[in-house]
C-alpha cells in the first residue's frame, strides 16, 4: 500500500487526456485507435508515477513540514530514499515498455513526446517550480503534450483550437490550485512552495479570472469557426458553451468559496456537480459528432 501511494494511480485521471484527440476526431468507435489510446494512457500514467517518486525524493525535507504532505511515503518514513528511486526507475522501464506496443511509426513519435515530458517534468522538480508563473506553465504545457502524444498515436491531427483550449484550461486549473497554497501560507506564515511568496491572493484571483474568460472566448471561438461548424457539419456547437461556462463558474466556487482547490484530481473525483457538467458535455458532443 505504501509503494502504491508513492505512484499515485488516483492521480492517473489525468491522463485522460490522451484520448482527447481520438473523440473530437471523431474515431471513438475504431478499434486500433482506442486499443493505440489505452496504450499510451497507461505509457504516460507509469511515466508520471515515476515523476511522481522523485518529486517526493526532492520534496521529502519540505513536506515533513506541510500538515498534509507529512503524510507522503518518504516525508513519514515509510519508504527509504533508495527504495523510492528503484521505484522511480521501475515506473520508467514500465512506461517504455508499454510503448513497444505501438506501431513502429507511432511508437517513436510517442516515445519522443513521452521521453520529452519526462526531461521536462524532472527539470521541474529539481528546479523549475521554484519560479512563479513558469511553474504554473509547465504543468500546463504538460497537458499539452499528452495530447500530442495521443494525437500521435490515434493517427489524429490536432487543431489549432484544441492545442490552445487545453493549455488554457489547464493553466486555469493550475493557478486555482496555487490559490490554495497562498491561502495556507497566509494562514501558517509559512510558503508551502519554494515560489508561493510570488503569489498572493489578488495575482491569483486576476490570474483565475483571466485565464477563465480566455478560456471561455477561445472555447466559442472555436465552436463558431467555420472549419470547425464544416469539419462536424453541425452549426450548433456553440450551445455546449453553457456547460463549458458553467463548468468553469463552478471550479471558481471551489476555489474561491469552498477554498478546496488544491487537489483537481480530488474536484474531479468528488464534486457531483462538475461530474454532471462534464458529463452533459461529452453526451452532448456525443450527440454532434456521432449521431
Amino acid at each position: 500500500m505504501k509503494y502504491l501511494k508513492l505512484i499515485r494511480p488516483q492521480h492517473w485521471i489525468k491522463n485522460f487526456f490522451v484520448l482527447i484527440p481520438m473523440f473530437f476526431g471523431g474515431e471513438l468507435f475504431d478499434l486500433e485507435s482506442i486499443t493505440n489510446g489505452i496504450v499510451v494512457f497507461f505509457a504516460f500514467s507509469f511515466i508520471a508515477s515515476s515523476i511522481y517518486c522523485y518529486n517526493d525524493i526532492v520534496d521529502a525535507d519540505a513536506d515533513r513540514s506541510h500538515p498534509i504532505k507529512c503524510r507522503r511515503p518518504i516525508a513519514s518514513g515509510a519508504v527509504s530514499v533508495r527504495h523510492a528511486y528503484w521505484l522511480m526507475a521501475a515506473m520508467f522501464l514500465l512506461s517504455m515498455s508499454t510503448l513497444l506496443l505501438l506501431p513502429p511509426l507511432s511508437m517513436w513519435n510517442v516515445m519522443t513526446v513521452v521521453l520529452f515530458y519526462y526531461v521536462l517534468n524532472l527539470a521541474y522538480c529539481s528546479k523549475l517550480k521554484q519560479y512563479a508563473i513558469l511553474d504554473v506553465c509547465i504543468v500546463a504545457f504538460g497537458f499539452v503534450l499528452r495530447i500530442i502524444a495521443g494525437g500521435q498515436a490515434e493517427d489524429v491531427e490536432l487543431s489549432n483550437w484544441i492545442v490552445l483550449m487545453t493549455f488554457l484550461l489547464t493553466l486555469f486549473l493550475s493557478f486555482a490550485k496555487r490559490r490554495d497554497d497562498v491561502l495556507r501560507m497566509n494562514e501558517t506564515g509559512e510558503a508551502p512552495r519554494h515560489n508561493t511568496s510570488r503569489y498572493n491572493l489578488t495575482f491569483i484571483n486576476q490570474a483565475i479570472t483571466i485565464t477563465a474568460s480566455v478560456t471561455l472566448v477561445c472555447y466559442i471561438m472555436y465552436t463558431v469557426s467555420p472549419e470547425v461548424t464544416e469539419h462536424f457539419g453541425s452549426g450548433y456547437l456553440y450551445l455546449t458553451s453553457v456547460f463549458v461556462l458553467l463548468g468553469l463558474l463552478r471550479y471558481i466556487q471551489i476555489a474561491v468559496v469552498d477554498q478546496k482547490s488544491g487537489d483537481p484530481v480530488k474536484v474531479a473525483l468528488h464534486d457531483r456537480f462538475s461530474q454532471l457538467i462534464v458529463l452533459a458535455w461529452l453526451v452532448s458532443y456525443l450527440i454532434l459528432i456521432y449521431l
